[in-house]
């Protein structure tokens, strides 16, 4: 009756609903994940910069200012004087390199943007990978303890129709030995399931406080709806990293336009004043003075340095085009590879559930037959293997669907 009671389990979703959710979990992972703190931290520097970088079309304001004094005094004037000199200066023209250098930072700033979106979803697979293995060892542990329970039932049998001399000594050492065997797999399983216990407990940032099973409310038993097939299309506006590589191509482009600028001519103007003592100063007499001021920069001969930077800087837009061509192609096999492993892992539940059933039945009736003495002690025995390698592989397949799917999601930059 337990085989059966366990049985079922596979077959109907979970009806408790416990402490830590998926969903919180996730949650607590985001607002713990020191990756995502890492991403958001590049996102603030890349933006600080695109403000920095559009300063570049505003005019500066800047002050320069002096006081001296004479260390030998003369009948002339007085030994001091001072002068302070403001100016206001605009770039008019700087050969394309402020307009290049703000649509870099531009770019940069949207580039942080996507990898902060690219933490986000490889954080919670983590999540969800962690979450899903802890639900399938507490699933590991209850099987392996009913198949020792199972065991040692099989051997109070055999061991007391031994004493009534119905069975030979030869069968108590086969379930003996299979018992042990039973038992020694229990502290494996146990020890992967305080494994999975610490991984839990480190994504969240903390200590496991109690040595209990973690409650959780959501289990690989759930129903998890198959999802649709995402599109070659969608999938490369979606997916973070290719956007990246795209923008990296922009960012080189830009990176071109600022190359040739150094080489351009630079035209710019400025209005400045000086308020000053006049020289000698006799009295402490102060004058104010005013100039504006055209300056252009003209580059004429420097032995090709233009061409080498112009070639360096083609040959990283070079570079960025063949990682972009290459991230379509990584994001097109792994969305494939992905949904060939989602498919296969939802096909696998449908067949373990059924071989499931099988072997259960046929574990039960083993077991009454050796029970009436119709069946010898390695029959059962057998249908034990049978069916503890049938219950795992049904609980290994729903696990595979579980996180077969959550990486789907994340492949395909799904929320």
């Amino acid at each position: 009756m337990r085989i059966v009671l366990l049985s079922l389990i596979l077959w109907l979703p979970t009806l408790v609903r416990a402490q830590i959710t998926l969903q919180a979990y996730r949650d607590s992972v985001y607002q713990r994940s020191t990756r995502i703190d890492y991403a958001s931290a590049e996102l603030d520097r890349s933006q600080s910069e695109l403000g920095r970088a559009k300063r570049g079309f505003l005019p500066s304001l800047s002050a320069a200012g002096s006081f001296t004094t004479d260390l030998r005094h003369t009948s002339v004037g007085e030994r001091w004087g001072f002068a302070l000199q403001p100016r206001v200066e605009q770039t008019i023209y700087a050969g394309g390199a402020v307009r290049a250098a703000y649509r870099r930072a531009q770019t940069q700033a949207e580039s942080s943007s996507e990898g902060l979106r690219q933490t986000w979803l490889e954080v919670r697979y983590e999540a969800d990978v962690a979450y899903w293995t802890l639900s399938a060892m507490q699933l590991y542990v209850a099987s392996t303890e009913e198949y020792v329970s199972i065991v040692s039932s099989l051997y109070d049998v055999v061991n007391e129709r031994y004493r009534e001399g119905y069975v030979a000594k030869s069968d108590v050492l086969q379930v003996e030995a299979r018992l042990s065997e039973a038992r020694y797999a229990l502290i494996e399983i146990r020890n992967d399931y305080d494994v999975a216990q610490h991984r839990f407990y480190n994504l969240l940032g903390e200590e496991q406080t109690s040595q209990g099973g973690v409650e959780l409310g959501n289990s690989i038993l759930d129903s998890m709806a198959m999802p649709e097939r995402v599109g070659v299309e969608e999938l490369l506006l979606r997916r973070p990293d290719v956007v990246r590589s795209e923008l990296s191509v922009g960012i080189a482009e830009q990176g071109v336009k600022v190359a040739k600028s150094a080489f351009n001519p630079r035209l710019t103007a400025s209005i400045g004043s000086s308020w000053q003592t006049y020289s000698p100063n006799a009295g402490g007499r102060t004058y104010l003075d005013g100039a504006l001021v055209v300056g252009v920069n003209v580059p004429i001969f420097h032995w090709r340095e233009r061409r080498y930077a112009t070639s360096s800087a083609e040959a990283v837009v070079r570079a960025a085009e063949a990682d972009l061509s290459q991230a379509r192609r990584d994001a097109t096999l792994e969305e494939a590879d992905s949904w060939s492993d989602l498919t296969s892992s939802r096909s696998q539940i449908r067949s373990s559930l059924h071989n499931l059933a099988i072997a259960s039945e046929n574990l039960s009736i083993s077991t009454y037959s050796y029970r009436e003495g119709q069946a010898t002690v390695l029959d059962v025995l057998q249908a034990q293997i049978s069916w503890i390698q049938i219950y795992t592989n049904a609980i290994t397949a729903r696990f595979n669907y579980a996180v077969a799917l959550s990486e789907y999601m994340r492949l395909t930059a799904q929320q």
